[in-house]
């Protein structure tokens, strides 16, 4: 399709894809705490342990881009 691999296509998907996913994440993630009254502290626990999957996938494909993969 357009002059690309099935291959390309499925990649683009999915760094595109599962980016956006994950900047929506984020702003869930911010709403839940304002909506909790979270407060500085309650806030930023909330993104370190609802984000550590969402980094384990950023980190997988900057580690990749970094090797030449």
């Amino acid at each position: 399709m357009f002059g690309y691999s099935e291959e390309q296509l499925a990649q683009f998907g999915l760094t595109v894809g599962v980016g956006a996913f994950i900047l929506y994440m984020f702003f869930i993630i911010g709403q839940l705490a304002r909506e909790a009254k979270a407060g500085r502290f309650g806030t930023f626990v909330l993104f370190l342990v609802l984000s550590v999957g969402m980094l384990g996938f950023v980190a997988k494909n900057v580690i990749a881009w970094v090797m030449g993969l």
